[in-house]
C-alpha cells in the first residue's frame, strides 16, 4: 500500500474520533495540523485542541493514537499536541461549521 493510501486510511480514521462535547469529528474541527509518514509504517500527528485546558484532552490523545495504531499498516505513532497555532472556529471545514450552525 502506498503513501498516499495509508494516509487515507489515517484521515479515515482520525474522522471517528470526537470531543465528547462537539457533534463533530476532530478531522473536521480542524484539531488535525499534520500527518506525517515515515517510512510506511511510523506515523506523527500534529495536532491542537479546541481549548488548552479541555478536560478530555488526554481521552481524545490516547483515542488518537490508539485508533491509528490498530491499523495493520502502522507500527508506531507519535501523537504531538500544540497550542501553536492557537485553534479558532475558522480551522474548521465547511460541513463542520454547517453542522454546528456556524454558517
Amino acid at each position: 500500500m502506498g503513501k498516499e493510501q495509508t494516509e487515507g486510511l489515517i484521515v479515515e480514521v482520525l474522522k471517528t474520533v470526537y470531543d465528547p462535547e462537539i457533534p463533530v469529528n476532530i478531522y473536521e474541527l480542524g484539531l488535525i495540523y499534520e500527518i506525517d509518514l515515515y517510512e510506511e509504517d511510523e506515523v506523527k500527528i500534529l495536532m491542537t485542541l479546541t481549548a488548552p485546558n479541555c478536560p478530555m484532552a488526554d481521552m481524545i490523545v490516547d483515542e488518537v493514537n490508539d485508533k491509528v495504531k490498530a491499523l495493520p499498516q502502522i507500527n508506531d505513532v507519535t501523537v504531538v499536541l500544540t497550542f501553536e497555532p492557537a485553534w479558532d472556529k475558522d480551522m474548521m471545514s465547511e460541513a463542520a461549521k454547517l453542522e454546528l450552525g456556524f454558517l
